[in-house]
């Protein structure tokens, strides 16, 4: 058992020595955030939903392009994170009415004009933490330390590895977290002053 330990630790011990040497090529990379364009899309399901409130479904999308920096040591090869190009934000919007509201009929207009609001208040949470996103993204960039490979058809795996790193980071799940947060916050603020006045004079 011994024996067995003491060879296992003997062969890993260059890759960990050349892994090491990577260090020296670590980079400060650099972040550049932007948000996707969006749209809205508004439907009637068939079965019925809440009559007096409509519901927003957001897709919330967070994707990370790196570019990484690839330099050749003794025996292999030093990736490291160069570059972050994220997108994060609101892709699409669907609105859900009741079919029990005519399209453009003054009840309809009203709760598309309340889901509008949730739009908004979506919309606003990644415009209000652009700091936020910057600090947290850079951070969890700046932490990733290089990959050695030995083999150059092994560089593309290690960029993922890279890529895989920067989205488990602590940072980003608790930048996930915040905006999940913000979600259920603003959500709520909007229905809790929701008085429905608009809708109910629709029936005046």
């Amino acid at each position: 058992m011994t024996k067995n330990y003491l060879f296992l630790l003997c062969l890993f011990m260059p890759i960990m020595s050349f892994a090491d040497d990577c260090l020296g090529y670590k980079l400060t990379p650099t972040v550049n955030i932007k948000t996707p364009s969006w749209s809205k899309k508004v439907v009637q399901p068939l079965q019925h939903i809440d009559v007096l409130h409509g519901d927003v479904i957001a897709t919330m999308v967070d994707n990370y392009e790196i570019t990484s920096d690839i330099t050749s040591i003794e025996d292999g090869f030093c990736v490291a994170l160069k570059k972050v190009d994220a997108t994060v934000g609101y892709s699409d919007f669907l609105v859900q009415i009741d079919i029990s509201h005519k399209p453009n009929t003054c009840s309809y207009n009203a709760i598309l004009q309340h889901e509008d609001e949730h739009i908004r208040a979506y919309l606003s949470i990644i415009d209000d933490n652009q700091d936020l996103l910057k600090q947290s993204i850079l951070s969890a960039s700046n932490s990733i330390t290089p990959i050695f490979v030995q083999n150059q058809q092994d560089i593309e795996s290690a960029i993922d590895r890279l890529n895989e790193q920067l989205q488990k980071h602590p940072d980003v799940i608790l930048l996930k977290q915040k905006i999940k947060a913000e979600e259920e916050i603003r959500n709520k603020h909007i229905d809790q002053n929701e008085t429905n006045e608009t809708l109910m004079n629709c029936f005046k």
